[in-house]
């Protein structure tokens, strides 16, 4: 009996698996047995047309293959290139534990790149289960990109043969790819950033409250509301957050190319946040995740913008509250329960009542007040106690001006980013555990007695405190301040829904 390594996707992690094969006398027959999905079996077709093309004998055998361990679902084109192995070296006496093998096969023995053999390779490389990996020449571009592992590449059937019958492999060797974009190199590890502003802040006229509240949650990753009349700006603040969003570790950007590569995209390795805008008519499954990954867990590391907020569905914000409580989701199936990192920015925007004019001075509100309660009322207060910042915008006026860059803003956040760096901390400001809030989020006695005195005057709760000790912390760091002082405090109380 031989095996050789390959690899299946459980949600969003691999599942390494052991490709097992056997010869025995007999009728010739070809079964591939342990819970092989109709792709998996198809295979056997295209490995024998493969096999037959390039001048290999199918050996007139009994041969099984299975695919271990038997109790876990396998899927995926990409175990083609381990069983055709299997069978065409089974008389050759070559060592094929040490390599992870992946690869569509072709009825012409030519190798072909699958969606998840980048995903499988990056999971499997975090889970410390990969050191040596043979994949088609098709997936160098996406996997070269993966950091810590041997990385072999083969164009067809018969090269991959080759491969494990020579000694030297070095001539299929892929060199890692290094990252050009600019970066930080904050405590020895490196954090990249583009300066690329396509839709720039001074663009937006006017606006100057909201425009600073978008720069503190940029740079400390803090959820935001923006409340305000149609035509004020609300969905272009929000579309210019990506672009000033703080850098990026190597980790979160292979994970958003993971989620790309899921999604059947190309992904670009840009050291850039992704930004995903459900309709407001999405359904809860495809916000939250069911059978498919949801929006939520493919916004991770990224933006998630719900524009119209009231109009989305009250299931869907009410399921809205733990991915942004937890930073995760946990996803029951019939069989199993997956679990999806969700540490994304969420970014909301919304009109004052239903015809949008309530705030407005030259417009009259044609609502009444139960239609304005009733609209207010879609929001609940414990979806509000997770938004770090509520803003209520104005409507432009003729001598609104464009006042400050992208350009600006984004130089003020990476240089609160390295702050942050600097202090030891894994997680920005927003996303920062209750620990870490008594670590790092250290008040002078006058901002202390300042937060104990709006505790009791507006009676907040715990998680509420908490947000405005991450907001403080930000705004310190955007004045440069190590300790959070009586204006920091007072600022962040007054991005507090009212």
């Amino acid at each position: 009996m031989k095996s050789i390594k390959c690899a299946s996707l459980e949600g969003i992690d691999a599942v390494s698996i052991d490709v097992e094969s056997t010869f025995t006398k007999g009728l010739p027959n070809f079964s591939i047995g342990g819970m092989a999905n109709a792709a998996i079996l198809e295979s056997k077709d295209r490995i024998k047309s493969a096999l037959l093309t390039n001048d290999f004998k199918f050996p007139p055998k009994r041969i099984t293959i299975n695919l271990s361990p038997s109790e876990i679902a396998k899927k995926g084109s990409q175990v083609d290139l381990s069983i055709a192995l299997l069978i065409a070296l089974q008389e050759t006496k070559v060592e094929l534990k040490d390599f992870y093998v992946f690869g569509e096969l072709g009825l012409d023995g030519n190798l072909k790149d699958t969606k998840s053999i980048f995903v499988l390779i990056l999971s499997l490389v975090r889970q410390g289960l990969i050191k040596n990996v043979l994949i088609p020449k098709e997936s160098i571009s996406k996997v070269a990109t993966i950091p810590n592992i041997n990385i072999y590449a083969v164009e067809n059937l018969n090269e991959a043969i080759e491969f494990f019958n020579k000694i030297d492999k070095s001539l299929y060797k892929v060199e890692n790819k290094i990252f050009n974009y600019e970066n930080l190199n904050i405590n020895g590890e490196k954090f990249y950033f583009t300066q690329q502003y396509l839709n720039n802040f001074k663009e937006v006229k006017g606006q100057v409250l909201a425009k600073k509240s978008a720069l503190i949650s940029a740079a400390g990753n803090h959820n935001i509301i923006f409340e305000g009349s149609p035509g004020c700006g609300k969905s272009m603040i929000a579309k210019r957050i990506k672009e000033i969003s703080s850098p990026m570790s190597l980790e979160e950007i292979l994970d958003i190319a993971k989620m790309e590569s899921l999604q059947s995209k190309q992904p670009n390795f840009m050291p850039q946040r992704t930004f995903i805008s459900p309709h407001h008519s999405s359904t809860k499954a495809s916000i939250v995740g069911g059978t498919q990954i949801g929006e939520v867990a493919l916004s991770n590391h990224g933006i998630l913008f719900f524009d119209e907020l009231p109009h989305y569905a009250k299931t869907v914000l009410e399921a809205m509250r733990e991915p942004l409580e937890d930073n995760e989701i946990s996803i029951s199936r019939v069989n199993s329960k997956v679990k999806y990192p969700t540490k994304f920015l969420f970014v909301c925007a919304m009109n004052p009542c239903p015809c949008g004019n309530l705030l407005a001075q030259s417009k009259e509100c044609r609502c009444n007040t139960i239609e304005i309660q009733r609209y207010k009322n879609k929001i609940s207060d414990p979806f509000l106690d997770r938004i770090d910042l509520y803003v209520t915008m104005n409507e432009v006026t003729k001598d609104d001006i464009g006042d400050v860059t992208s350009e600006q803003l984004h130089k003020k956040v990476i240089e609160a980013f390295k702050l942050q760096k600097l202090r030891g901390q894994s997680e920005l400001n927003g996303k920062l555990s209750d620990i870490d809030i008594k670590k790092y989020c250290i008040l002078t006695k006058e901002a202390q007695n300042i937060l104990d005195i709006s505790i009791s005057k507006f009676v907040l709760s715990f998680r509420a405190i908490n947000k405005i000790l991450k907001v403080s912390r930000t705004i310190a760091d955007l004045d440069s301040k190590e300790m959070i002082d009586t204006s920091h405090v007072i600022e962040a109380l007054s991005y507090r829904k009212r």
